[in-house]
């Protein structure tokens, strides 16, 4: 994986996850939290971050 921070930071932050279709949304932590935010591929709200493997 990412050796540097700058790396990490592309792949990692502000990345979710949709539960439900596992598309992948790039969008603010607090819009994330107050379920601002719904998935562009099936509409659910229910999103999980980008696990680091």
């Amino acid at each position: 994986m990412a050796k540097f921070p700058e790396a990490e930071a592309r792949w990692f932050r502000n990345v979710f996850v949709c539960r439900n279709c596992k598309a992948k949304v790039r969008a603010p932590i607090l819009k994330v939290l107050a379920g601002k935010i719904s998935c562009r591929k099936c509409g659910s709200k229910v999103l999980r971050t980008k696990r680091k493997k």
